[in-house]
């Protein structure tokens, strides 16, 4: 079962559910949840192996797409019709599985630190990862990996959260969650013609040097994304600058949500 937790503004109000990447867990969003309580019903969850979510829940083939529908169970559960949605990082690619697989249930995308294509770079690294991760104590790789996707000075209250958070998995569920990786390039280009319907914006830091530049082509060639970079703000935008991240995104709900009442109206 995945844990999560809910804030109610009021039965009126908008939904958000926030997806937090590989590592963390729900309490990412710490600097989000009073911003955005003010005036939208929040969905705090925390994925498979992560936070206060059941370890062990793994099974042979299990994709992007199981972890998506557990979500799904989440929102049935609460009987949440309809909800925007916030990811981060590879929290990007759970996102964007829900709206492929049930896009009538999600509003609007806002991808942080998205995860769009793996360059060279990112390849390398992972392919050094899944060759070590069996005998290589796992925080030891974490930790590699965060200096290396964080690796300025005002990254590091980011790259300390996520190091602590991945404290609380095991090695067993990292393992599982590392070898999601193998597909992501197919898998990610598909997404991104089957998504293109649903509002997106991407917020990603000017500092994330390894996944910005995906991200601008991926825009360039879809009309419908829009990207938004903020400054002085690396992988972990949504913490290294929050006020930014809350406005940006808050801003571009308010618009879905208007631009749905009038066509209602209309």
């Amino acid at each position: 079962m995945l844990h999560y937790k809910t804030y109610i503004a009021s039965p009126s109000a908008p939904w958000v559910s926030f997806v937090h990447g590989a590592g963390g867990s729900s309490s990412i969003w710490y600097k989000q949840i009073r911003e955005f309580r003010k005036s939208h019903n929040v969905l705090l969850i925390d994925l498979r192996g992560h936070g206060k979510s059941s370890r062990g829940l793994w099974k042979k083939g299990d994709s992007f797409v199981h972890i998506a529908d557990e979500v799904k169970t989440v929102l049935n559960e609460l009987n949440i019709k309809r909800t925007h949605v916030i990811g981060m990082s590879l929290g990007t690619i759970v996102a964007q599985t829900m709206a492929e697989r049930f896009p009538e249930r999600v509003s609007s995308l806002i991808l942080g630190g998205a995860i769009i294509r793996l360059d060279i770079r990112t390849k390398l690294l992972l392919w050094t990862g899944r060759v070590t991760k069996r005998f290589i104590p796992y925080m030891l790789l974490y930790k590699l990996f965060a200096w290396i996707i964080m690796p300025k000075k005002r990254h590091e209250e980011s790259r300390s959260f996520f190091v602590n958070q991945a404290k609380k998995m095991c090695q067993k569920e990292f393992i599982k969650w590392f070898s999601l990786t193998k597909l992501i390039n197919p898998y990610l280009t598909r997404l991104q013609i089957k998504t293109n319907a649903i509002p997106t914006l991407f917020l990603m830091g000017v500092e994330d040097y390894l996944f910005m530049p995906p991200v601008e082509e991926v825009v360039k060639r879809n009309s419908e994304f829009n990207l938004i970079k903020i400054k002085d703000s690396g992988h972990v935008c949504n913490i290294d600058q929050p006020d930014k991240f809350n406005e940006l995104s808050i801003d571009f709900i308010a618009t879905i949500q208007t631009e749905k009442a009038i066509t209602a109206i209309g």
